[in-house]
């Protein structure tokens, strides 16, 4: 099943460009932290001391994060190691594990830029990841 979103106005995503990057990010940062501590969302080795940002492209939000010791803390690095993009639905089609990060970058849904080595650890540990009932994509 394919979740789609509306698309915002274009007033919208203007005011979400406006905001500050840490704005969104410590609303991404709190989600993550409740998932690794509640779901068991622990984040490889390999990612640790590497920043990230990921970009909702049609809601004009970008996060930034990093991987410490295994969590996820705050980036307020400009430059990040890893940079992915896509749509909301597209992201969330990756969390439900409806959809791969190979797929979706094929199909040009998904742009990766950055250490394409750490892209590489980033996909397979999304590829690997146990999802809960509730967010798997045959489990609603």
């Amino acid at each position: 099943m394919n979740l789609t979103f509306p698309t915002p106005p274009a007033w919208l995503k203007q005011w979400h460009q406006r905001l500050p990057v840490h704005f969104w990010s410590w609303h991404a940062l709190f989600g993550l932290e409740a998932a690794r501590r509640l779901a068991g969302l622990t984040p490889p080795a390999e990612l640790d001391g590497h920043c990230f940002a990921l970009t909702v492209s049609d809601w004009g939000i970008q996060v930034r994060f990093a991987c410490r010791q295994g969590r996820f803390q705050w980036c307020d690095e400009p430059n990040t190691d890893l940079q992915l993009q896509a749509t909301l639905a597209d992201f969330f089609c990756l969390l439900r594990g409806e959809m791969d990060a190979d797929t979706l970058f094929f199909q040009r849904r998904l742009q990766i830029s950055g250490d394409t080595e750490l892209g590489l650890i980033v996909k397979n540990w999304l590829d690997a990841l146990e999802r809960p009932a509730w967010l798997q994509a045959n489990g609603v």
